[in-house]
């Protein structure tokens, strides 16, 4: 379902949805990213605030006695560092302790650090900074390893100086809030750079719209867009060539009307007088009846045929191809008409070996029947009538050898046009249109060649060949 959705929407919204979704990701990333690096910028540049304060208090300390025995004296007051204090947005806290721990100064309630300095401090001084929570409020800690010399003594103090986190989440949504404005500013930009582009680049594409839309019904001629990117042009040469092959479907489909309607009105015109004259009895019954009977049967043969010429036009626009066997189409076609073989008494030869081709299994059985009929209609009484398939190469050849009259010079010149009969009583002249027709569509060659009458037995020879079909 949601692909059928997806499908149906504009080209214009695919390319914005395209185009958007990635730099939407980029800028959410680069501000995550961003806003991180701010933040840890912020939070080192307070953090060395935490580290003068802390060094601020250890400068005002006093020792008396050495190591163990060393007392740590601090006057520190809390004015000290109000001077650190921003605005009042933030208070601060401090903590001075011996190493064991013992409360010198400061904020007793502020936790004792058990922590240990870094090996790498980030400053040239022993410190270590850590978040914490003092009177319910999240808190940043500083601590300062201080040592403490005087004349009367030495020792270590522990300095911490805490801070409340009010300045500092100020800053980070404020930075947050100036580098969102940015983005959005930058992505409103980048939708309007897009929109704009992709409407300047599909204004062709509704030009070509606007035009085929106004085109009429029967216009099929090609179609011209080279204003059209380069990249829509195979689709403007489809549609021409689509075009070109509908065109070609119409024509045809004209001319077949029309030659219907020309062919057809001739025998339904004989037989209306053949009627007419049986009614009036012109001639006896039997003699009317058999000649209504002759012209039904020319009218049944030349529909058949024209029947079967849109059916080979409707093949070659959408073939339904197979590979099959001509040997078999043609011994299958043979046994068929094996009644007017032997009506004739004619000598057959049926001499077939396997030869596949990529064809429709009517079309291989219709060429070799209009053949076979051809040759059958032809030749004379007890005359020779040979048959043979061979796979020669890359082509498979059906030939077909009579003993009839063959070809005149006349007949040759419109041997394969339709209605080109040789006998127009005796034909309807579609045969080899349709056998041409089949041939050309299965991208093979037919030819129809006399034999030398000085040198053998006078006839025609028959040979179509068709491309074999790949295992």
């Amino acid at each position: 379902m949601k692909r059928r959705v997806f499908a149906s929407t504009s080209l214009r919204f695919r390319l914005l949805l395209g185009l958007l979704v990635p730099v939407v990701l980029f800028i959410v990333l680069n501000s995550i990213s961003i806003y991180r690096q701010a933040l840890g910028a912020a939070t080192t540049a307070y953090d060395r605030t935490l580290l003068a304060s802390a060094k601020t208090i250890g400068e005002q300390l006093d020792v008396e006695g050495y190591d163990g025995a060393a007392s740590l004296q601090a006057k520190v007051p809390y004015s000290a560092l109000e001077a650190f204090e921003a605005d009042n947005q933030s208070r601060m806290y401090y903590r001075v302790s011996a190493l064991d721990g013992e409360m010198v100064s400061g904020f007793a309630e502020l936790p004792f650090w058990r922590g240990s300095i870094p090996d790498r401090p980030p400053y040239s001084a022993l410190v270590d900074f850590y978040d914490d929570v003092f009177r319910g409020l999240p808190v940043r800690v500083a601590v300062l390893l201080q040592p403490v010399a005087s004349e009367r003594g030495r020792s270590m103090a522990v300095v911490q100086v805490a801070e409340t986190l009010e300045l500092r989440e100020t800053l980070a949504r404020r930075l947050l809030l100036d580098m969102l404005w940015r983005q959005l500013l930058l992505l409103a930009v980048v939708a309007a750079a897009v929109v704009f582009v992709v409407q300047w680049a599909t204004r062709p594409v509704r030009a070509l719209g606007q035009t085929l839309g106004t085109r009429a019904a029967d216009d099929l001629s090609p179609v011209q867009a080279p204003d059209l990117p380069r990249e829509l042009q195979p689709v403007v040469q489809a549609l021409t060539a689509l075009m070109g092959r509908l065109q070609g479907l119409l024509d045809h489909q004209k001319r077949f009307v029309r030659d219907s309607a020309h062919q057809l009105r001739t025998p339904l015109a004989v037989l209306k007088v053949q009627v007419q004259s049986a009614r009036r009895g012109d001639m006896p019954p039997e003699q009317a009846l058999a000649e209504i009977a002759t012209t039904v049967d020319r009218a049944a043969v030349l529909a058949n045929q024209m029947l079967s010429l849109a059916k080979i036009e409707q093949l070659r626009q959408v073939p339904e191809f197979e590979r099959l066997d001509l040997a078999e189409a043609v011994r299958q076609v043979a046994l068929d008409v094996s009644p007017l073989i032997a009506g004739k008494a004619l000598d057959f030869e049926l001499d077939v070996q396997p030869a596949f081709v990529q064809a429709h299994r009517w079309m291989l059985q219709e060429l070799a029947r209009n053949l076979l009929h051809n040759a059958i209609k032809h030749s004379p009484e007890g005359g020779a009538l040979t048959v043979r398939v061979r796979a020669l190469g890359e082509v498979a050849e059906l030939a077909i050898a009579d003993e009839g009259p063959g070809i005149g010079p006349e007949l040759r010149r419109r041997l394969f046009a339709p209605f080109a009969a040789g006998d127009s009583a005796r034909g309807s002249g579609l045969g080899l249109a349709i056998c041409r027709e089949i041939v050309h569509t299965l991208g093979g060659q037919i030819a129809l060649d006399n034999r030398d009458r000085a040198r053998q037995m006078p006839g025609l020879d028959a040979q179509v060949r068709l491309p074999l079909a790949r295992s």
